[in-house]
């Protein structure tokens, strides 16, 4: 009997730490499966999908730059997929057809709320990026009505795009968008969802962003402190956390999603920090 098949598919994908996620969520639970990385063609990834299917396949996780076209494959998608415009988990529903959700909302929520003792509901939040990270995770945040959040971005008519795309899922969260140097006010919660960090780069942000209560997220992942936290731990941030949380939890929910199983995720972001 051959174990039932799962991957993460990007390009590039040989840092992928979902294998290793996976395989962990398997062990603790019991469900036996295996876990691959597909590296798809940058002018393939539905040919990708539809061979992994095709060879039985059961659930994919999808990275880096294919999330967009997940969402446009798909014939079915959850509402939080719908929402964000694009997909980080596919798997065939009931009648065979291709399904699409997103997670990545879901795991920063999870790793901020249950993980870390962030308060969301009521808070002042700053949101750096437009992009598809962005999109992805703006709708479960928004779910737990913050008091305001404010989208800032180098270009501001992306981040003005957002905003008129989530105004109606809003409710009484006074939501905004700028460009970086505007907000000088000090915030409850910073979320970094721009790549810069990771190149060593920052955004231009005025220090006065950041007060003694600030904590800081920055939904990248690093061995050592990433350069946007560094930055703020150096401008007075109370707390710095990075994304490694995030991803164990939205691949946890995608495990839910495939298996019917929920993995305890705590045991699987110590063992990562400690690899």
């Amino acid at each position: 009997m051959t174990n039932d098949l799962y991957a993460v598919v990007g390009n590039p994908i040989s840092h992928s730490k979902s294998p290793r996620i996976h395989s962990l969520f398997a062990s603790q639970t019991g469900e036996t499966l295996e876990y691959t990385a597909i590296q798809a063609p940058l002018d393939d990834f539905p040919g990708t999908v539809k061979q992994f299917f095709e060879r039985g396949g059961k659930g994919l996780n999808v990275t880096v730059p294919f999330k967009e076209q997940a969402w446009t494959l798909a014939q079915r998608r959850t509402d939080r997929a719908q929402t964000a415009g694009a997909a980080n988990t596919l798997y065939l529903d009931a009648d065979g057809g291709l399904a699409a959700d997103n997670t990545d909302g879901c795991g920063i929520v999870r790793d901020l709320v249950s993980n870390h003792g962030v308060r969301l509901e009521g808070a002042r939040i700053l949101v750096l990026g437009a992009g598809g990270a962005v999109r992805g995770v703006l709708g479960p945040i928004l779910a737990e009505r913050p008091d305001l959040l404010t989208i800032a971005n180098r270009t501001v008519a992306r981040a003005d795009a957002l905003v008129a795309l989530f105004a109606p899922v809003a409710g009484q969260t006074r939501l905004s968008a700028c460009g970086f140097e505007q907000p000088g006010e000090p915030f409850d919660l910073i979320i970094n969802g721009t790549s810069a960090s990771l190149q060593g780069d920052l955004p231009p942000l005025s220090p006065g962003v950041i007060g003694a209560r600030t904590v800081v997220y920055d939904m990248m992942y690093s061995l050592q402190t990433t350069t946007f936290n560094h930055w703020a731990l150096e401008h007075g941030a109370q707390t710095v956390y990075d994304g490694l949380g995030m991803l164990v939890e939205q691949a946890a929910e995608s495990f839910r999603i495939w298996r019917g199983v929920s993995p305890a995720t705590g045991p699987v972001i110590e063992e990562l920090r400690n690899d």
